[in-house]
């Protein structure tokens, strides 16, 4: 596979990938070092998490737009730039209000990554491998997730939290030197990519509809479809989750269970371990159910319904066990069917849009998917305030994952010229 240029790149990406979701989790895993040294609440705390998706967010659609103006090559060496450098600046704040400003620009630095990821995908992959493509490219996220606990928490707990957030910074700036110097834009402005495999992969880009790459369709025609808005539903809802996850379960580990810094820092591996499985294998899935019966969407849908359906049922017990061994165990079920369908949101945008709108429609869609994240960990704060406990937090996660299932499976459908 690797000796095929365009599976090079994608290795690149899902460094790329590992690094992004390192620096992200590092937050999260020093949340209570945080909170102790500035003396947070849980609605602060909440606020912070929250604050990274104010930037990311809207940088989603703004980076995606520019993947297709500019190119993944200049979109994806400035953002890693840009996140690396307020990664690092996390260590210089001295207040909430200072946090919270690094952290609303250390989202803006991550904002293009996934959508820029799918106009590569888009421009150098077969419609047959592009769901595993996104798939590995991915699953770096969870992997690097898997990887920031315990090096956050042991360099936090033997040295400073500072420390793990500067040298996080200086690995993604070394990767923003190899990717500038190593990618292009398209298979054809490569010089060491084969003409057989140019040939491969220009005769592999079919579309699932009507929509050729000769239709001159206005971004805007595509942002209106149905299928989008609820393709961006059900993201939304496998965000809020994973965010959820990503932002809260190590303190939930900590504040409702009883699990020492330490402990949770180990514990934590297990869930991204296996989500990493997920996002892996979710993809090569769909790409081989595809091939099995020649339904392109079929091959999406069945994936993503029956993964967000699942994640909803243990996500929602999650919150009523006393137990913390099936509290991870019902965790790491549900971030593995969840990071399941990780691939086939972008997957469904790769094979109902025309490829010079796939930066920006894919930006769209992931800007509306991660308010989930400006909202979720606020909320879920301000629940853990007011309550006391985290139980109606995890069943207001798990019933979005329930509604973004049943949107999929009876709504989404090829988008008619």
């Amino acid at each position: 596979m690797l000796h095929k240029r365009r599976w090079q790149i994608i290795l690149l990406i899902f460094m790329a990938s590992f690094i992004n979701y390192m620096d992200r989790t590092a937050f999260s895993v020093a949340a209570p070092f945080i909170t102790q040294e500035y003396g947070l609440t849980p609605a602060q705390l909440g606020i912070l998490f929250s604050g990274f998706f104010m930037g990311y967010a809207v940088f989603n659609f703004v980076g995606g737009y520019f993947s297709d103006i500019y190119g993944p090559r200049k979109v994806f060496s400035v953002s890693m730039s840009v996140w690396s450098v307020f990664c690092g600046l996390i260590a210089a704040a001295y207040s909430f209000v200072s946090l919270f400003i690094v952290r609303v620009c250390f989202g803006i630095g991550e904002g293009p990554i996934s959508a820029t990821t799918s106009k590569v995908v888009s421009s150098w992959f077969p419609a047959k491998e592009r769901s595993s493509a996104m798939g590995i490219a991915s699953s770096g996220t969870p992997l690097g997730a898997a990887v920031a606990g315990p090096i956050v928490g042991i360099i936090a707990l033997y040295f400073s939290w500072k420390a793990s957030f500067i040298i996080m910074a200086i690995i993604g700036l070394i990767w923003a030197m190899f990717w500038w110097r190593i990618a292009r834009d398209l298979p054809s402005e490569d010089p060491r990519i084969s003409q057989d495999e140019l040939n491969e992969i220009n005769q592999g880009k079919m579309m699932a509809n009507s929509i050729s790459s000769d239709s001159k369709l206005p971004l805007s025609y595509f942002l209106k479809q149905r299928t989008i808005l609820l393709t961006a539903l059900a993201f939304f809802a496998y965000n809020y989750n994973l965010f959820f996850f990503l932002t809260w379960f190590p303190s939930y580990l900590t504040m409702a269970k009883g699990l020492s810094i330490a402990t949770m820092s180990i514990v934590t591996v297990l869930p991204w371990f296996t989500g990493f499985i997920g996002l892996a294998s979710g993809g090569f899935i769909s790409d081989f159910v595809f091939r099995k019966t020649g339904k392109l969407m079929f091959s999406r849908k069945i994936v993503l319904v029956v993964g967000l359906g699942v994640t909803s049922i243990c996500i929602c017990l999650t919150g009523f066990v006393e137990s913390v061994v099936w509290a991870v165990i019902l965790m790491a079920i549900a971030i593995f069917t969840l990071y399941l369908t990780g691939s086939t949101y972008w997957a469904l945008i790769q094979d109902t849009v025309s490829e010079e709108n796939v930066g920006g429609v894919s930006g769209f869609v992931h800007f509306l998917a991660n308010l989930s994240g400006v909202i979720g960990p606020a909320v879920t704060g301000f629940i853990v305030q007011s309550t006391g406990v985290f139980t109606s937090a995890f069943v207001l996660a798990g019933s979005l994952a329930l509604i973004g299932s049943l949107a999929v499976a009876f709504f989404v459908r090829p988008i008619k010229v």
